[in-house]
């Protein structure tokens, strides 16, 4: 069996929508056939979304597969374990995701906070992205100054992870004329069918 596909879920910034969009994603995949993992390898401050990943998949995996390194600290992953006197290593993490990845047809794999924020000693989520050979899928909430976040973390990603990525703009709960016109304006800059839009799903 060949390896997994990998989409890799970032953000523009933390609590953007990752976990609701990568479990979306997930539960989708499993109701068109595909046999699916949904991993969060890394967190701090909560297992919630670890958990929402995990009921996503139906729990084909534990919960500490899916979220192996929980650092309790609110704090970057990187600065979480380091209170803990812990240090993640960038192959530790991706020998991990491939180990899962040999077993299923698609991986979904949601980073922690932003593309660059810190994961571990080195490395941080475009750093997973490239190892991984991922497709990045960047979550964006669609409001004023989602079209620069979007740009500045395409430019931020390995050239070819650009190309391929996807983006996702997730509507607040009260659109404003941001809201409207963002989609139509960012496709100027990307691939139109590279841009998707997500309806405000509450929460």
């Amino acid at each position: 069996m060949k390896a997994a596909r990998i989409l890799f879920i970032t953000g523009t910034d933390t609590g953007v929508g990752k976990t609701i969009f990568a479990a979306l994603t997930t539960r989708s995949l499993r109701e068109h056939g595909f046999h699916v993992a949904a991993l969060k390898p890394i967190c701090s401050g909560g297992r919630a979304d670890a958990r929402q990943l995990h009921r996503a998949a139906g729990k084909v995996l534990s919960l500490d597969k899916v979220n192996p390194w929980y650092f309790r600290a609110a704090l970057a992953p990187l600065l979480a374990a380091r209170q803990e006197k812990k240090r993640l290593r960038l192959r530790t993490v991706v020998a991990h995701i491939g180990r899962i990845a040999k077993r299923f047809e698609v991986v979904v794999v949601e980073g922690a906070g932003g593309l660059l924020s810190p994961l571990g000693e080195n490395f941080d989520s475009r750093d997973l992205i490239r190892a991984l050979g991922a497709e990045a899928i960047v979550v964006c909430p669609n409001k004023l100054g989602a079209v620069n976040q979007v740009r500045l973390v395409l430019e931020a990603l390995p050239p070819a992870g650009a190309r391929q990525a996807r983006i996702v703009l997730v509507n607040p709960k009260k659109p404003d004329a941001a809201t409207r016109t963002n989609l139509q304006l960012l496709k100027e800059f990307v691939k139109p069918k590279s841009v998707l839009v997500l309806p405000w799903v509450g929460g």
